[in-house]
């Protein structure tokens, strides 16, 4: 049904900051990583929890030299691959989901790029309702390219061992959706995604928040969030902080900046509104943010840096998204711009666990890291 690929959990780093007063132990694993191999973007796939079992999706490619950044080589194969902790991200194992055909009952699940040439594997209908509600769901939205096209999504019953999908997400009256998974559970049969619409251009893109209340058979266009940017706004990362209220987090540029944008929502993303502008410089082309809603209430942001020293940085906000306190970082021992696409998750004990990929320097390889850290206590650190 399933495969091990490589496990890997190294302790690389230990390290701590200070805010407000109180230090945070900072401490850094190694997810996956092998040599002359590619490894990034956890933000496109995903990543879900259940106590201190973590799930989290992941490319796997061969290096190649681009010039600027994602030096993969789309010539050979991507595989997307799962690693799974069941420590609270302290250890990891990777895995190889089953292939197509090899899941009895329902339709595998295709990871990854295929060599030029081959099939694609075209989405179907839903037949049955999903039961966002089920204890150990597990929902990934994924996108056919980064202008124009359609994307489709995937789930599990067990915790993204087995995999039903693909089904067919549609446009929603647009030119193209490009999906990452990005989606608040409302109810057994409802569920709001955050997606990405093609710009009247064609080009990438505007954000949008869409609904299912039938378990995901049908799917409505709810609002965009935003009005069209002159460059983009992409990748949204959204938190619940009160009934009916949504704060997101939106990679944004314009011309030369490059930088993160917050909106709030208090109908349950029916309308939104701009609320700041938590990090104004994320470097060249800018990185996607990773929000998650702390066991306090505050909100933590999570993000990479692509202008030197490259770094993994946080903020928090005390205000449901309305400010935020000084940039504290993680780490910035980065090798190059090659980096970032976090996602993260709090553990029962309050910590946050943050995955993303990352180069050492020195090396071409880039790899899954994760950094766990607990939040200051109290203050903005400003």
């Amino acid at each position: 049904m399933r495969s091990i690929v490589r496990a890997a959990s190294i302790l690389i780093v230990w390290g701590a900051f200070a805010d407000a007063g109180e230090p945070m132990g900072v401490r850094h694993v190694v997810v996956y990583r092998e040599d002359g191999r590619f490894a990034g973007w956890p933000a496109n796939h995903g990543i879900w929890s259940w106590g201190d079992e973590i799930l989290v999706g992941f490319s796997r490619g061969t290096y190649r030299d681009r010039g600027r950044f994602h030096h993969i080589d789309h010539d050979r194969p991507e595989e997307f691959l799962l690693a799974r902790s069941h420590d609270g991200g302290e250890h990891w194992a990777v895995e190889r989901p089953a292939p197509p055909g090899a899941l009895a009952g329902t339709a595998g699940m295709r990871h990854g790029r295929l060599p030029k040439g081959s099939p694609i594997e075209r989405p179907v209908a839903l037949d049955a309702p999903i039961d966002f509600r089920h204890p150990d769901l597990a929902l990934t939205i994924r996108m056919e390219n980064t202008n124009n096209g359609m994307s489709r999504f995937y789930y599990s019953y067990d915790r993204g061992h087995a995999w039903r999908g693909p089904f067919a997400l549609p446009l929603f009256g647009q030119p193209g959706v490009m999906g990452r998974t990005d989606y608040l559970v409302e109810g057994r049969e409802d569920c709001l995604l955050f997606l990405t619409a093609s710009k009247a251009d064609g080009r990438e893109g505007r954000p949008f928040c869409a609904r299912t209340s039938d378990g995901g058979k049908t799917w409505r266009f709810v609002a965009f969030i935003g009005p069209e940017p002159s460059g983009y706004a992409i990748m949204p990362a959204t938190v619940r902080v009160a009934p009916g209220e949504l704060v997101t987090t939106i990679r944004r540029r314009d011309g030369e900046r490059s930088g993160i944008d917050a909106y709030g929502s208090r109908d349950d993303g029916q309308s939104w509104a701009f609320l700041s502008t938590p990090e104004p410089d994320t470097g060249d082309g800018g990185n996607p943010p990773s929000l998650v809603r702390l066991r306090d209430g505050r909100l933590c942001l999570v993000y990479g840096v692509r202008v030197a020293p490259y770094s993994i940085r946080v903020r928090i906000s005390e205000d449901r998204g309305r400010t935020w306190g000084r940039a504290m970082v993680l780490r910035d021992d980065g090798g190059s711009n090659d980096l970032g696409y976090v996602r993260s998750v709090v553990r029962p004990d309050g910590r946050v666990v943050s995955i993303y990929y990352f180069s050492d320097r020195g090396t071409p390889t880039r790899y899954i890291a994760a950094t766990i850290f607990a939040p200051p206590q109290g203050g903005r650190g400003d």
